[in-house]
């Protein structure tokens, strides 16, 4: 559309020339489809193949997801499992040491309970020597001995016969002692001492504890003695002359002689 500027009024185009410019446009447009047939069949072809696709992706994406979530939720499983296990089998081999310790426990009671009464059971005296009968009694009188006078009483018994220590206490002396030849001296709980004489061999050392019974020489014929036997004496102190009669000592003491 053209501008007059004599007039100041715009010049409209030609009925012909308005037609010839809409015909000509629409030819171009027929134009261009006919020209390119191919190419709007290939996109169109491309489009259907995705949108067939999509749904395809869509559930491998979402099989993918549900494999990795089982896999995941196994795993999970399988870890709690193996903590139940662990927890069970330490709970197990708690329960194992708890039973063994009590067995132990239980059998040291036991033993406990076993020595307690070995213990009850055995006197607190006993003979210095099993069946030995009494030769020669306290005080006898006699060139033999240097006070003129037995100062214990004799147990006849042969050579290497074991000596027992009449009562529990502390070895004080274990060694020669002149006419007592190999001699032994214990001293007891209750204050009390007893000495055993002519051993022939000795079996414990000073300052050793022995217990009722228990063997602590043999018998012998040392020392100013004329044949195997064991001289006995029990005294209020270790040294020779606090004798006291032994016999009465043995019995007070719920000891036996014959």
């Amino acid at each position: 559309m053209a501008f007059n500027r004599a007039t100041g009024k715009l010049n409209r185009p030609a009925r012909a020339v308005r037609l010839g410019t809409a015909v000509a446009a629409v030819a171009v447009g027929v134009a261009g489809t006919l020209a390119a047939p191919a190419a709007a069949a290939e996109h169109q072809n491309t489009f259907s193949e995705a949108l067939a696709l999509s749904p395809s992706i869509a559930g491998h994406v979402a099989d993918q997801a549900a494999a990795q979530k089982s896999a995941a939720a196994e795993q999970a499983e399988a870890k709690k499992a193996e903590a139940k296990k662990a927890a069970e089998k330490k709970a197990a081999e708690k329960k194992a040491a708890e039973k063994k310790a009590a067995e132990k426990k239980a059998a040291a009671e036991r033993d406990d309970a076993k020595r307690a009464d070995r213990s009850a059971a055995r006197p607190a005296y006993v003979a210095p020597v099993k069946g030995g009968d009494v030769t020669t009694p306290y005080k006898s009188g006699g060139q033999m001995w240097s006070s003129g006078k037995h100062s214990g009483i004799d147990f006849a018994a042969a050579t290497g016969t074991p000596v027992n220590s009449v009562a529990a206490g502390t070895v004080v002396t274990a060694g020669w002692g002149g006419a007592y030849g190999n001699n032994i001296v214990v001293k007891h709980n209750d204050g009390t001492f007893t000495q055993y004489g002519h051993l022939s061999a000795i079996g414990v050392s000073v300052g050793q504890s022995v217990s009722a019974g228990a063997e602590i020489g043999k018998v012998g014929s040392t020392g100013n003695s004329t044949g195997p036997h064991l001289h006995f004496e029990a005294r209020s102190t270790a040294a020779y002359g606090s004798d006291m009669d032994p016999v009465n000592y043995l019995r007070g003491k719920g000891v036996p002689l014959s």
